[in-house]
């Protein structure tokens, strides 16, 4: 799952995820005049696409009230004879766009878009699908960044300037109704039967469309689990910790890394117990220095990115272990690792509309005392948030009734694979679960998989698919920590940081 990047920088990330619940039955699909495709380019895209606008309801239960406009790009099929289930591609987040992300997804999917057209629909509330974008808040001063009570105020006027908008009814951009806009553009395409990949958040929307609409899919690739069920701002907490620890454990037990470093976890301690600090540190777009104030708590939510990216996460000891001497340099330099990555700015006015109508009911159960890190924040947060009315079934994942792949990274610190686990048993004998070890937040990006995602879809017979092996990567190993030249190197040798103690 991928967060605000004002909660990234303190809880990190690394790209993103019907009128009434139960089953759906369709009628045979009917091309709808509503979407009329054009030719259209888009930047970073070599090619020629297939764009349009599908109108839809702002609320579901009003249709001839407020509408909004879904933004639908479509990379056409190379063959000439195409096949007729397309793929349909569903963001992470919440609040990542789609169209945003095809450059990179549609050059994976090579294969599978030689006769299949590839599919990618703006969420609403994303991209330019009625937007709830607030302010970029990556160029906000560091110090900004990690003052919670300034978030906080960003946030409500963020809110009180979204409201003003004419689509700026926060309370209708849950994901179940982002589901009967999927399945709309669906019947304006003309389509049967298409292909569901999702991603991160991404697949918490694939499971519900899977819920109300089953009779769409012909087969579903879900990557990194988020389930409706779940309480993401609870599980991030869970999930990171346990990450971390796992690493702290990795360390011990190989030869290079303790060797190298033989007292990490006293370090980590230490260090966290060293906190609070004044540090000077240079703001990773600007470059311009600032004295910020870094709370252990920060700092434990910053290593998140690093934990979604093996390569990154390899070098998480030096950094720590050069952090306990004085010199945050290389840890901070690592947490902001993903900060340039692609999929645009995330719409967070679209991200806490969907955490605050789906989680955070269940979250206002417990007792506030007891909520700390990112929980505590999105309680603050959704507390005053607009929230809409979300069916009881939403949270139900029915067994499915098409074959459905599972994937999960072994050391994922957002999606750990005990959320696929119980999406697997949910989902019954039509789906498969597979860890790969040494993956991270994602795993369908890796070469052998996406030949393996493709070969699922493309199986003749529901039981072809099934019955394909889908561990190409199940031995890929995991990087092994990094040791600098000189791992040892003295606090007093070490290049300064500028501190003070609080």
């Amino acid at each position: 799952m991928n967060l605000p990047l004002w909660l990234r920088r303190l809880h990190r990330r690394g790209a993103a995820l019907s009128l009434l619940a139960g089953l759906a039955v369709h009628a045979p699909a009917r091309a709808e005049a509503e979407l009329a495709l054009k030719p259209c380019r888009l930047p970073g895209f070599p090619t020629e696409l297939q764009c349009g606008v599908l109108k839809r309801a702002l609320d579901p239960a009003q249709p001839q009230g407020r509408q909004i406009a879904l933004q639908v790009a479509v990379v056409p099929a190379l063959a000439r004879n195409k096949l007729p289930d397309p793929v349909v591609f569903l963001a992470g987040g919440p609040g990542q766009s789609a169209i945003e992300l095809l450059p990179t997804l549609a050059g994976r999917m090579g294969r599978l878009n030689q006769r299949r057209d590839l599919v990618f629909v703006d969420q609403r509330g994303t991209g330019k699908s009625a937007s709830l974008a607030c302010r970029d808040e990556r160029y906000l001063p560091l110090s900004k960044q990690l003052d919670r009570e300034a978030m906080l105020q960003e946030l409500q006027q963020c809110r009180a300037e979204l409201q003003k908008l004419p689509h700026g009814d926060l309370r209708f951009y849950s994901t179940w109704i982002a589901s009967q806009d999927l399945d709309a553009v669906r019947r304006a395409l003309g389509v049967a039967q298409w292909n569901v990949i999702g991603g991160s958040y991404g697949t918490r929307a694939g499971l519900d469309y899977l819920r109300q609409f089953p009779g769409a899919v012909r087969r579903a690739v879900l990557d990194g689990l988020a389930p409706p069920d779940g309480v993401l701002p609870l599980s991030l907490s869970q999930d990171g910790y346990e990450a971390l620890q796992t690493l702290l454990n990795e360390c011990a037990a190989e030869p290079g890394c303790a060797r190298a470093f033989p007292e990490l976890r006293a370090q980590w301690e230490r260090l966290l117990a060293s906190l609070p600090r004044e540090l000077s540190l240079r703001h990773p777009l600007t470059g311009k220095s600032e004295t910020v104030r870094l709370q252990a708590e920060d700092l434990v939510m910053r290593l998140r990115s690093p934990l979604y990216v093996p390569s990154l996460r390899s070098a998480l000891p030096a950094a720590i272990a050069q952090a306990a001497q004085g010199n945050f340099d290389a840890l901070l330099g690592v947490a902001s690792g993903m900060s340039g990555g692609r999929g645009g700015q995330l719409s967070t006015g679209m991200h806490f509309s969907v955490i605050c109508s789906e989680d955070y009911p269940r979250l206002a159960t417990r007792d506030a005392a007891t909520l700390s890190g990112p929980a505590a924040f999105y309680a603050r947060v959704c507390r005053d948030w607009p929230r809409g009315e979300v069916p009881a079934a939403f949270y139900e994942m029915p067994k499915a009734q098409s074959p459905v792949l599972l994937l999960s990274g072994g050391v994922d610190p957002a999606t750990a694979p005990r959320h696929g686990e119980r999406v697997l048993q949910a989902l019954g004998p039509l789906a498969r679960h597979e860890l790969v070890p040494g993956a991270g937040h994602g795993v369908m990006g890796l070469p052998c998989m996406r030949d393996t995602l493709a070969r699922f879809i493309e199986a003749k017979t529901d039981e072809q698919a099934l019955a394909l092996k889908t561990d190409c990567a199940a031995r890929m190993p995991l990087p092994p920590a990094f040791v600098p030249p000189n791992p040892e190197l003295p606090a007093a040798a070490a290049r300064p940081t500028a501190e003070k103690r609080l």
